[in-house]
């Protein structure tokens, strides 16, 4: 065999060696990945009298859907709570695009006295765990005087504690979820634009806010994109802030949390034998009401991941988190 065959021959095992690793590699992370929803199908749609016997593993030998119809009735009521919590996780999501966009423009397009040291503390308040700031926040809210105003205008400090429009004045002021993250993306999305779209808009006599609106924000769409599934996502599964700044709120994170709670074992097991005449219902059945709960809280982010999955690394690859 002739030396340039022999290197083609090397050089064609070397690629599919690389390859049989790579997409090993790949099945095996997907596999973890998706295991515990795998481990979770044959639990939910199992017989509620059937879950603990050793014969049933992978496929129910009765497919039911009592474990669903428990998990409704005890949590989900009549879908307000999801619609209730997806909306409330949209709506913070907006008002942190909204700050976190300007503010990012205003770090990566913008040069004004301190502007690093703004950087530094934004990054700052990243790495900060939150639980280290929240004694501060907890009385800025409780005892809320913004500049002594409220105690010149009423005589004393507001209350803001568990009120509706806490969480969204948290996020307006920028220590929402996370913030501090979707600030550094907008920051280095912005800070690639070319600056000859700038210094085309102001020939052309637009104001920095109008270049903003008018450039910046129509070029942002990646950034804006990522940021968006991820407020969304975490705003969505929060326990943090809603439950310390509005623990009575209509949250699904916190209705499910105290809902299945281990103290409530034994109402949710007479309430399943009682609803469903299941008299040999064990504890095995309320895992499987909680399971069944958790796979309904993940509808609305798994139909939000398949609606946007094909364009979800390349937004990631062109708003600055890599590279």
């Amino acid at each position: 065999m002739l030396p340039n065959d022999m290197r083609a021959v090397r050089e064609k095992m070397k690629k599919t060696i690389f390859g049989l690793l790579f997409f090993s590699l790949i099945i095996g992370m997907g596999f973890a990945i998706l295991y515990p929803l795998i481990k979770l199908a044959p639990v939910v749609f199992n017989n509620l009298e059937d879950l603990g016997n050793p014969d049933v593993i992978w496929v129910p030998e009765q497919f039911s859907t009592v474990s669903f119809q428990a998990a409704m009735r005890l949590a989900f009521g009549n879908g307000m709570p999801i619609l209730q919590s997806v909306g409330f996780a949209a709506v913070i999501a907006f008002i942190q695009i909204f700050v976190s966009a300007i503010a990012g423009y205003s770090l990566g397009r913008v040069d004004f006295w301190g502007k690093h040291l703004v950087l530094f503390l934004v990054i700052l308040t990243f790495v900060v765990p939150p639980q280290s700031l929240l004694i501060s926040q907890y009385l800025s809210f409780k005892h809320f005087d913004m500049m002594g105003i409220m105690t010149a205008m009423n005589g004393g400090t507001i209350d803001l504690l568990n009120k509706p429009y806490t969480l969204y004045l948290i996020a307006l002021f920028g220590f929402g979820v996370k913030q501090s993250m979707f600030v550094f993306i907008f920051r280095q999305f912005f800070k690639g634009l070319p600056k000859e779209l700038e210094e085309a808009a102001y020939i052309d006599g637009c104001s920095f806010y109008k270049t903003y609106f008018r450039v910046g924000l129509p070029n942002a769409v990646p950034a804006i994109m990522t940021v968006a599934i991820l407020a969304f996502v975490w705003n969505y599964g929060d326990t943090y802030y809603t439950g310390y700044f509005h623990p009575d709120g209509p949250y699904l994170s916190l209705k499910l949390a105290t809902t299945f709670a281990p103290a409530n074992v034994n109402h949710i097991l007479y309430a399943i034998r009682t609803w469903y005449d299941v008299p040999g219902a064990t504890t095995f059945a309320f895992d499987a009401a909680k399971q069944a709960a958790a796979f309904i809280y993940l509808l609305p982010l798994l139909m939000i991941y398949f609606v946007v999955q094909k364009r979800i690394v390349e937004n990631f690859e062109q708003s600055g988190i890599v590279g």
